[in-house]
């Protein structure tokens, strides 16, 4: 396989703020090898149309992909849901509590890209691969962090793989990484082929604006007639879309039969979308969407998080469906999120805590904290 080892010093200069929160600049990507017994380690691939320069990846395009083969430690003293990126300090960041990568591997062609995939398929025994694509204001670090965690918090038995396209990593950027989410799609399906390449299938996952390009990928895969990918595709989980619900109805629409299951987690407490509707002259997107019957033309299960606050890391709540503790237990002991994968969805929703509304192609889930129950 081609590779070369990413060093400590090669990514220790990159510099990002957290997306969401205010909370200063801290490094991107970490590389900290004793970090790999201490943590859990994740192994996670990463496929980035973003350049790499100075020994980090910047909020600069390209058109062609890059591969990258982590381990990701993740911390063994945190809350669940909670991604602290790993800090600079002069001792050096807390492997106790922070996320950091504990070795890195570039892969220098797809045809690495997909050896070292089949590789991990194997040594894993999961033919499934979860592909998560990241929001607004992300840098490749905080979505490789994240990825791990949902991969981990959620117990998911897929290969993760993060989509990183070329966000500007800034809260004033929101312009940029529109335009880049648009650039983004060409670089997803890409990465969609190469797995099936590789005799995978595929889950996934999306945040915020990353499920924009999600569902622009799934548009043009079915106008491409490309039903090779579109059948290796086994679910869709969208968390917070910050999609209009017009352009959204649209796509699903030209898509025809969404892939199943097809899961939209919404809450009206997101503030972040809240923000993002009043820049579009509207009151609503997708992932605050007040009235399912806006969808009930399409399968789609639509997971109501309004009850629950987001986690320790996201004051807006703007990822509650991954970042509240609560959620997340609840996903995990009532379905192990792993279940929802399956082709029939009413099982699990019915097991849900919570009221279950159907309307028409739809299913509306008002998930509750178990303590209502």
């Amino acid at each position: 396989m081609e590779n070369a080892q990413i060093t400590r010093r090669a990514l220790m200069c990159g510099v990002a703020a957290l997306p969401l929160v205010g909370c200063g600049a801290v490094p991107d990507i970490m590389i900290v090898p004793e970090a790999a017994s201490v943590g859990t380690n994740e192994t996670v691939f990463t496929a980035t149309n973003r350049v790499f320069r100075d020994g980090a990846f910047q909020s600069v395009r390209q058109e062609q992909l890059s591969f990258t083969q982590f381990d990701i430690s993740v911390p063994p003293e945190r809350e669940v849901g909670a991604v602290q990126p790993g800090r600079s300090r002069r001792r050096g960041p807390d492997l106790q509590t922070e996320f950091v990568a504990s070795a890195g591997n570039h892969l220098r062609s797809p045809e690495a890209f997909r050896a070292a995939l089949q590789a991990e398929a194997q040594r894993s025994g999961s033919r499934e691969v979860m592909v998560f694509i990241h929001g607004f204001n992300s840098t490749i670090g905080t979505g490789l962090y994240r990825t791990a965690q949902i991969h981990h918090d959620f117990a998911i038995p897929g290969i993760p793989v993060h989509y990183s396209w070329p966000s500007a990593g800034n809260p004033l950027g929101y312009a940029y990484d529109r335009d880049s989410a648009l650039f983004a799609r060409d670089g997803l399906e890409a990465l969609l082929r190469e797995i099936v390449a590789a005799g995978l299938d595929i889950v996934l996952t999306a945040h915020s604006l990353g499920s924009a390009v999600v569902m622009e990928v799934l548009r043009q895969l079915r106008i491409g007639g490309q039903d090779a990918v579109m059948n290796r595709i086994n679910g869709v989980i969208l968390f917070s879309p910050d999609i209009d619900v017009d352009v959204f109805r649209g796509q699903a629409a030209r898509i025809g039969t969404l892939p199943q299951p097809f899961v939209i987690f919404t809450s009206q407490r997101d503030r972040a979308l809240t923000v993002s509707a009043r820049i579009t002259g509207l009151r609503e997107r997708v992932g605050n969407l007040s009235n399912p019957e806006d969808l009930a033309d399409f399968e789609v299960t639509l997971i109501d998080v309004s009850a629950f606050a987001g986690g320790v890391r996201d004051p807006l709540n703007h990822f509650a469906g991954a970042s509240s503790p609560a959620v997340v237990q609840i996903l995990r002991e009532v379905a192990q999120l792993n279940s929802a994968f399956e082709q029939d969805t009413s099982q699990q929703t019915g097991l849900l805590p919570g009221t279950i509304l159907t309307i028409q192609n739809a299913t509306q889930v008002l998930l509750t904290p178990l303590s209502q129950n």
